[in-house]
């Protein structure tokens, strides 16, 4: 066995069970679960190097060759998303650290969060369908405890609302992998790739496709099917929604780009006026939800939709530029998105409000965290020179180089309106004053010097902040070497050759 392909989803695995053996100890089950998200990030590294120098690595559990064992398999793809998932555990458990509310610990928060992300780095190294679907249960069972922990009403509200259409998610995928092996006898992705050219009916393959669109599009939360993120992500605790929104709504984006890329290919053009339809849509409708939202964390919910449509953008238009945009992109917006979230906490912490009209003066009681969130809120509008501005110039310019003008336009009018909806926390959070009956500070205490001297946050919530902005600011200025990086996971993502060879041809 390959074992550097599946350390991604045992760490976290093992970190899981060692913090069920601890539950007596809240202080044991963060040190644990700290421990195990350094390891994780340390490990998806040493995975992307061992990717990038040697080739897509593969390995067949219990010794069984493929097609007919379980694969795993780690292209240069799936090693950056396991090296992303990574940074968002390290910071968003340390973050969590200082602001889980107290005795949720003991509701196994922790383990949980490990078992979460053994089931992402499961989802992007899987190389079977099925089993694509396992984890995406995984993901679906912890998401729902994690949201519905605390118990509130608006917590589990939202977590029926969530449950209840990825169910239908869960449903139409597992009904067309039914299909797909019928028809094909199997299921391992590589072997689907060829395979699936023998079926003898084009619109067969073609309704299949769909089908697993509908499944990946309520995942990924794409216009119509996005109504169950908006009204779920702002319930839970911040730390809870800043891995939601970096993570797993990504999760769908990557099986849809496996997917695609792997086994449609064909029927990519075919398909590509839908996805651009509904690429545009998702960003508009998810821009404006956003505009029209006061309170913060509501407000980041609709941004995550926004945002989606960029990447079903790089999809849609289907060549190798726009794919490696589309990672770029990716990378950039789950770690902006994130910070976002972690600031909304932090906006929390010092107003006592996530309304936008009952916070204010952060920029004078607590400069360094505006700065913070003015670098991620730019990024994420697309302001030169930051990360995001890098990221809508390659889709941009992926859309002209196959004259996909209308597309582009609408991409540049929603990076307008997601400025201006980034200038609207900022006014109201950093630059007004606070409002005089704000809780729990009282207007005394934020014109006193001395006041505004003692309010500080934790440095397990701002050092996650900061780590964030500062992995997206190197993602800025290590643009070149960056770009080659996905410009080479975009060669491999569009010449499947590779990744069936390393597959049906590699050793068990």
């Amino acid at each position: 066995m390959n074992e550097i392909v599946v350390l991604p989803v045992l760490v976290p695995l093992l970190a899981a069970a060692l913090g069920l053996l601890a539950w007596r100890s809240a202080a044991d089950q963060r040190l644990i679960a700290v421990a195990g998200s350094g390891m994780l990030l340390a490990g998806g590294i040493v995975l992307l190097v061992v990717v990038e120098r040697d080739g897509i690595q593969t390995t067949q559990v219990g010794g069984w060759p493929a097609p007919f064992g379980i694969s795993m398999v780690a292209d240069l793809f799936s090693a950056i998303l396991v090296v992303l998932a990574g940074v968002l555990a390290l910071a968003i458990v340390i973050y969590s650290t200082a602001t889980l509310e107290e005795g949720r610990d003991r509701f196994a928060y922790y383990p949980l969060t490990m078992v979460l992300l053994a089931g992402v780095c499961g989802t992007f190294l899987t190389g079977d369908l099925f089993n694509l679907y396992v984890w995406f249960e995984v993901l679906l069972i912890t998401s729902f405890v994690l949201l519905a922990l605390g118990g509130e009403r608006a917590q589990l509200e939202g977590a029926l609302k969530y449950v209840a259409l990825n169910l239908v998610a869960s449903a139409t995928l597992l009904v067309t992998i039914g299909v797909v092996y019928g028809l094909t006898g199997t299921v391992n992705l590589a072997d689907l790739s060829l395979r699936l050219g023998e079926v003898g009916s084009d619109a067969l393959v073609a309704a299949i496709a769909a089908m697993l669109l509908v499944a990946f599009g309520i995942k990924a939360a794409l216009v119509p099917l996005f109504f169950w993120l908006p009204a779920s992500y702002h319930t839970p605790s911040v730390a809870v929604s800043a891995l939601f929104s970096g993570l797993l709504t990504k999760v769908g984006i990557y099986a849809l780009v496996r997917v695609f890329t792997l086994l449609f290919a064909e029927q990519a053009a075919d398909l590509q006026p839908l996805l651009l339809t509904v690429a545009a849509l998702t960003m508009v409708i998810g821009v404006l939800g956003a505009v029209a939202q006061h309170e913060m964390r509501r407000l980041l919910s609709f941004h995550i939709i926004s945002q989606i449509g960029y990447l079903v953008m790089g999809l849609a238009l289907f060549t190798v530029s726009a794919m490696a945009g589309l990672i770029y992109f990716l990378v950039h917006v789950a770690l902006a998105k994130s910070t976002l979230f972690l600031v909304s906490g932090a906006v929390k912490q010092l107003t006592g409000e996530y309304e936008l009209a009952k916070t204010g003066g952060l920029w004078v009681l607590k400069p360094a965290l505006a700065v913070l969130f003015g670098v991620a809120a730019m990024s994420l509008a697309g302001i030169p020179p930051f990360s995001g501005f890098l990221a809508k110039l390659a889709l941009i310019e992926a859309g002209l180089a196959v004259d996909q003008v209308l597309i582009v336009l609408i991409a540049l009018g929603v990076s307008l309106a997601t400025l201006y909806s980034m200038l609207k926390i900022w006014n109201a959070a950093f630059w007004k004053p606070l409002p005089v009956d704000a809780e729990p500070l009282a207007v005394a205490a934020v014109v006193t010097t001395q006041a505004v001297t003692s309010a500080r946050l934790p440095l397990a919530m701002l050092l996650p902040i900061a780590l964030l902005v500062a992995c997206s600011i190197a993602l800025t200025v290590a643009a070149g070497p960056a770009f080659e990086l996905v410009d080479a996971a975009a060669l491999q993502l569009m010449d499947p050759a590779g990744y069936i060879e390393a597959v049906l041809g590699g050793a068990p």
